[in-house]
């Protein structure tokens, strides 16, 4: 079945109290419309059309994408005339899938059921809240059909009382739009050219109009306030846990759980609680993340335990790591098998290779280091010179003693040793114990200052 889907995200969303458009409100680190185009791509649309309106051009610049093509409403007269914006992108053949974008929540699957076998139908996704405040109504008639759809400030009392209401999602047949679009009239509270009375229409043009229930009432949410997008989030959130957990991972608290993007685990994965994981993350199996850690675009090797706050940014990090607590792994960076890395240890941009250890206090940046290299306490690569960045090469072997500089560019051969408190400026041979220090010098006689006793000032 060729399909359209229309996205309507025009809206200003005062209620949010925000300069930036409604839409392009976070939901799990992305605007909450790119999960709704996400949404289109699973069911695979042919045309996907953004309706764009208030922000400016905000919104095309911020989700532009190949496959996505955008329509601007201005100004904003109602559902109706938003899609009569997109009519020109869309394929005349196919089914047309309305959805909304700041309303994310809405699986696929649902979806589907809407359009499956619809062919010339109108078929409406309803749902039955707890508090159908603020939604439209869908009247049906003696026979139980769907005879209208009413909105909430144009329902009278009886009305209002009916616990069944419009999502807003609809699948309609393409070829009819621009018919029944061009009949809607603006004669309501608002003054605007409603999508919803597409259904009377369609009715008396003798076409089918079917109601197809959401079933999780989470699913039809939409953000109109920070609460509401508070609220969202944490449904996100614990549907994604439920999800992990499904799959076989362990969180200490399925509650206290943050991906903003795509985390994958094996077998026996244990996260606990406070994680955010941001990007694409791939957590291997046996895998243990300790609490309060940030992940982003990181990929974790079987058996390697993270210490709590440890943030790994843009990394591969191998089987049997231990890595924090309190550490720090930057962009760039790629350690092999069983490498330690301790507490308040930084790594930028360099390699190290199996069973190497940097175990406390430590700054490594734009280096390469081997096998079985000690880099001691208060380590520093000093990398950069004020306006370029300098390599530094470790060969395997080597150890490397507390508080020592290695000034870049520069190369430590394998097997060497260098002595505690050592600047190194010059290569380091293979082998042999390098050390560069002032000489100790005891002053005899020397007397510490002392403070004035108080009154004899």
């Amino acid at each position: 079945m060729s399909l359209n889907v229309v996205i309507l995200a025009a809206g200003q969303g005062k209620r949010m109290v925000s300069r930036q458009p409604k839409v392009l409100h976070a939901l799990a680190g992305l605007p909450l419309v790119s999960h709704v185009i996400a949404t289109a791509r699973v069911l695979k649309a042919s045309h996907i059309c953004v309706v764009y309106g208030h922000g400016g051009e905000q919104v095309p610049q911020t989700v532009a994408a190949p496959d996505v093509v955008f329509a601007r409403q201005e100004p904003q007269l109602g559902t109706g005339h938003a899609l009569q914006q997109a009519l020109p992108h869309l394929g005349k053949s196919a089914t047309t899938l309305v959805l909304y974008g700041d309303v994310p929540l809405v699986r696929p699957k649902t979806l589907r059921a809407l359009l499956e076998g619809r062919g010339e139908q109108v078929a409406v996704l309803t749902a039955e809240p707890e508090d159908p405040a603020g939604y439209g109504r869908i009247v049906r008639d003696k026979q139980g059909r769907i005879a209208k759809i009413v909105e909430e400030k144009d329902a009278s009392a009886a009305q209002r009382k009916i616990r069944e209401v419009n999502t807003g999602i609809m699948a309609l047949p393409t070829a009819r739009l621009a018919g029944w679009l061009a009949r809607l009239k603006n004669h309501n509270a608002q003054g605007e050219y409603y999508l919803t009375d597409v259904v009377a229409l369609a009715r008396a043009d003798r076409v089918a109009v079917a109601a197809v229930p959401a079933g999780d009432a989470w699913q039809i949410l939409g953000v109109n306030s920070k609460a509401q997008l508070a609220q969202i989030e944490r449904i996100y959130q614990w549907q994604y846990a439920m999800r992990l957990l499904e799959q076989g991972a362990t969180l200490a608290d399925p509650m206290r759980l943050d991906v903003r993007g795509e985390l994958n685990c094996g077998i026996d994965v244990s996260i606990d609680v406070n994680c955010v994981f941001e990007g694409s993350v791939t957590l291997g199996d046996d895998v243990e993340i300790g609490a309060h850690c940030i992940l982003k675009n990181v990929e974790i090797g079987a058996g390697t335990r993270i210490e709590p706050f440890t943030h790994i940014d843009q990394a591969v990090i191998g089987s049997g790591c231990r890595i924090g607590p309190y550490a720090r792994i930057r962009p760039g960076t790629r350690l092999a098998e069983d490498v330690h890395v301790g507490n308040f240890v930084e790594i930028k941009a360099s390699d190290i290779a199996a069973h190497s250890k940097a175990n406390h206090l430590a700054y490594v940046g734009d280096t390469s280091v081997g096998r079985n290299v000690n880099i001691g306490a208060g380590t520093i690569t000093c990398n950069y010179d004020g306006a370029n960045k300098h390599r530094t090469v470790i060969e395997d072997d080597v150890f490397i003693g507390s508080d020592t500089q290695l000034v870049a560019p520069v190369t430590v051969r394998r097997g060497a040793t260098i002595g505690a408190g050592s600047t190194i400026t010059e290569e380091v041979p293979a082998g042999e114990l390098t050390l560069s220090r002032a000489k100790q010098v005891t002053i005899a006689g020397w007397k510490r200052p002392t403070k004035p006793v108080k009154g004899n000032e």
